[in-house]
């Protein structure tokens, strides 16, 4: 009874300012989302249907998985009010380091993997170390990690591609988690829903995801309405988190009804809750707002600037090394030229996700956003047949569409 009069107020205080001109003020945030659901539909009709089969979806999860993964750290880095163009050549190093020590050496994978992600974290803070206390632009210290790291991938793999790699290795990138519940329950749920075959557990993943997204939007706007935050209106706010709530569902049905659930859709959401809490929730994560926003005025208010941008370059080499592990392990093999320019599409993802190029601005679920927009632009071209050249423009299009909006919304709001 009480929460309904609360919202019945929420109501009222939201109507005044009109759901019109709350879009407008918050074009950012929803303008990327929106985009996601109009791409993905123009795409699945005009691939009849291709874009959204179940076989595709999970492609489209693996394939972007490694960008995914790099995004995250890459928020954190451009937040600050930098940028790292060295983390393709970083991860096709940390890929071509893992086939030097398990095909050539026999190392366990466990092993491997460890070693790999400290090597990664390693770089990171080499790199860190010059941007942050010696004062190197980013841009240059990076961009010489990027060529260094290239050249040190052609020596170590002798400019030959090695593998293949056991199965334990394989199992990060194109692994599944098995079903728990009895064949039986997925064969009445593929009778009702006229499929093959249902992954209960992949089902109600998305099912629990969905509720946890309700839950978690009605604690946050309750929360806000305590501390006296007018949020968005009431009915704009069921329909955003209903339109949230069935794509997931969607998305793992599809899932359900091919190999259930990819052992890098697990990475993906565990790192992007844990960077999304980071971010959003914690002093260490409001720091970096503040450093990549006013860096002297951070400085002055006593956060140690230089060890927090020292932190965020190692947490991208860390972030790029598993990245690293996961397309090594997707492809089965290493080769000099793996994550060759990958960092164009990292940069482009955080950008059109909504961050800002002079720091302090941007989110993790809209970097992760930004990175699958571009995976279904690729995706979908792919499909259709288009032209790598033409797929290169259309995305340095978009690109720069975004980067114009954002310099537009700080013009307008200045």
């Amino acid at each position: 009874m009480e929460l309904a009069e609360n919202e019945s107020a929420a109501v009222q205080n939201d109507q005044p300012s009109g759901l019109r001109q709350y879009l407008m003020s918050h074009l950012r945030e929803y303008g990327l989302l929106f985009a996601l659901i109009v791409v993905m539909i123009f795409f699945q009709v005009v691939t009849d249907g291709t874009l959204l089969k179940a076989v595709n979806v999970t492609n489209l999860l693996l394939q972007n998985s490694y960008i995914v993964i790099m995004a995250l750290g890459m928020l954190i880095v451009i937040v600050s009010g930098n940028i790292d163009l060295s983390v393709g050549s970083v991860m096709g190093f940390i890929g071509a380091l893992a086939a030097v020590m398990i095909v050539n050496y026999d190392v366990p994978v466990l092993l491997t993997i460890v070693a790999c992600l400290v090597a990664g974290g390693i770089i990171g803070a080499a790199q860190g170390y010059w941007i942050a206390y010696w004062k190197i632009p980013s841009f240059i210290v990076t961009l010489a990690g990027m060529l260094v790291f290239r050249g040190l991938s052609l020596w170590l793999l002798e400019g030959q591609s090695v593998g293949p790699f056991p199965r334990e290795f394989q199992v990060l990138a194109t692994g599944f988690v098995p079903d728990i519940f009895p064949s039986g329950l997925g064969s009445a749920l593929a009778g009702i829903f006229g499929a093959r075959q249902v992954n209960v557990l992949a089902l109600l993943a998305g099912v629990a995801a969905a509720g946890v997204i309700f839950w978690i939007g009605f604690r946050q706007r309750m929360r806000n309405r305590q501390y006296g935050i007018v949020g968005e209106p009431y009915g704009f706010f069921l329909a955003r988190n209903f339109i949230v709530a069935a794509a997931v569902i969607f998305i793992m049905y599809k899932l359900s009804t091919f190999r259930g659930l990819p052992n890098v859709l697990i990475t993906m959401g565990i790192l992007t809750i844990i960077y999304a809490f980071i971010t959003q929730s914690t002093v260490i994560g409001r720091r970096v707002y503040a450093l990549g926003g006013n860096q002297k005025a951070a400085k002055l208010s006593g956060i140690q600037t230089e060890r927090l941008t020292f932190l965020a370059f190692a947490n991208m080499g860390v972030l790029a090394a598993a990245a690293g592990l996961v397309f090594a392990a997707r492809l089965n093999t290493a080769t000099p030229k793996a994550g060759f320019a990958l960092e164009l599409d990292v940069i482009a993802a955080v950008f059109i996700g909504g961050a800002s190029m002079s720091g302090g601005v941007g989110t993790i679920i809209g970097a992760v956003v930004g990175a699958f927009l571009m995976g279904v632009l690729n995706n979908g071209m792919s499909i259709m047949g288009i032209g790598i050249d033409y797929q290169q423009m259309i995305k340095g299009l978009v690109l720069l569409a975004a980067v114009i909006f954002d310099v537009y919304n700080k013009q307008k709001q200045g």
